[in-house]
């Protein structure tokens, strides 16, 4: 009887060579790229960038028109007996353009520019964040299709046993040796058999249009997932976006205290203003004429009642709860990490005794498959220990891939 490991063996590398593969890194690639939310990083440069223009504008020339007709119940008169300065009329007319030029801003606009830009990267590290967060539903998808695979193999493996014993069953029956009817039990189990490979089918399948939708790809069922080879887990320092996103929120967070300040510095502006209109810049004139005035001006908020040292102050509550949210981070990716330490300590127990248990199991269906051949018991006893060996094979390799998953898991916990 040929061991049930050997086929399994021989099945398995021929799946590999039989089959495309896809593998787990790039399961990751795809979802980086394909997936709805990655557009946001490319998005949110084309927001930033029409911000941090419309930022440079304030160092271009503003151009404001103001036009107004008014009607007024008094005018000023000069007191003047019998003078020929005749008194301004009640309706007055204006139209002017002005034109203001910031000379010193205190550097508030480039203070705005680094502000603007800090946020633009804590946005896009909050999208890498959102992505990897992913990685652990792939991770459960992609082992969950590993694991039906595995099955697969090894229900093969037990069809092509009891294949094999069908026939010398049948040769048993036809000198005599074993009794009639026992080929039916084993064509009954092999019909049973054809139930299992359809429930696989069927699972497989949800699995992968799951698994598809979230890549944004289509895999196809002749697509076997490769599985990955991870000897050790990660014990490299935690490498995870997280503490990125962290440093640059207090980087965005100072980024808007320098500008708080820069908006309380002196501003000096030139400006300029021509227009036409009744009266012009001389009161006396009644009649329509042309005017322009052009200068300087100094702008010094000095005192703003505390408002901006509350801005301030509420900038540093918010850089604590920054800190606070790292700590928490750190603490949740600790016990995270112990929780998976312990799931793969358990898991490696349990495959250890898993092959005990199966080379028990080996042993004593060498002896029923003997005595069946031999008469003495009957096709059900033998199906009986056969399902028992697969049922500890199934163990087996359930173990194993959730060994992998957890080892990944465990990786993907630390960012590595």
């Amino acid at each position: 009887m040929k061991n049930i490991l050997q086929i399994l063996l021989f099945i398995t590398t021929f799946s590999m060579w039989s089959q495309e593969k896809i593998t787990l890194q790039e399961c990751y690639d795809l979802v980086q790229k394909n997936y709805p939310l990655a557009k946001q990083t490319g998005l949110l440069e084309k927001q930033n960038n029409f911000a941090i223009h419309a930022i440079n504008t304030e160092k271009l020339p503003q151009f404001d028109i103001l036009s107004q007709a008014t009607y007024q119940s008094d005018v000023i008169e000069v007191p003047i007996p019998n003078s020929n300065i005749r008194p301004l009329n009640k309706d007055q007319y204006r139209a002017t353009l002005s034109v203001n030029q910031l000379i010193y801003g205190g550097g508030q606009v480039n203070a705005a520019l680094k502000e603007k830009m800090a946020e633009l990267l804590t946005k896009q590290k909050q999208v890498e964040v959102n992505l990897y967060a992913l990685k652990l539903q792939v991770n459960q998808w992609y082992f969950s299709i590993l694991l039906l695979q595995e099955k697969e193999v090894i229900l093969k493996a037990k069809q092509n046993q009891l294949q094999e014993k069908l026939k010398e069953v049948q040769s048993g029956i036809k000198n005599g040796i074993i009794i009639a009817s026992s080929d039916k039990v084993l064509q009954a189990e092999l019909l049973k058999l054809q139930q299992q490979f359809t429930e696989l089918r069927l699972q497989r399948e949800r699995l992968y249009d799951t698994l598809s939708a979230f890549l944004g790809t289509t895999l196809s069922l002749n697509i076997s997932l490769e599985k990955p080879i991870i000897a050790t887990i990660s014990q490299f320092k935690n490498q995870r976006p997280e503490l990125a996103l962290f440093h640059l929120k207090k980087e965005q967070i100072t980024a808007s205290e320098a500008l708080i300040i820069k908006q309380t510095a002196p501003k000096l502006m030139g400006f300029a203003t021509g227009g036409y209109g009744n009266p012009g810049l001389n009161m006396l004139d009644n009649s329509f004429q042309s005017f322009y005035i052009a200068g300087v001006k100094l702008n010094w908020k000095v005192f703003d009642w505390g408002a901006t040292k509350k801005k301030r102050d509420a900038l540093a509550v918010s850089k604590e709860i920054v800190t606070t949210e790292a700590e928490i981070f750190d603490l949740q990716t600790n016990i995270a990490l112990q929780e998976q330490q312990k799931e793969i300590e358990k898991l490696e127990a349990f495959i250890s005794s898993d092959s005990g248990i199966i080379s028990l199991r080996n042993e004593v269906l060498e002896a029923t498959a003997s005595q069946l051949k031999n008469g003495i018991i009957t096709s059900s006893v033998y199906i009986t220990e056969l399902t028992n060996l697969y049922e500890d094979e199934n163990a087996l390799s359930t173990h194993r891939i959730q060994l992998l998953l957890a080892k990944v898991n465990y990786n993907t916990i630390t960012g590595n």
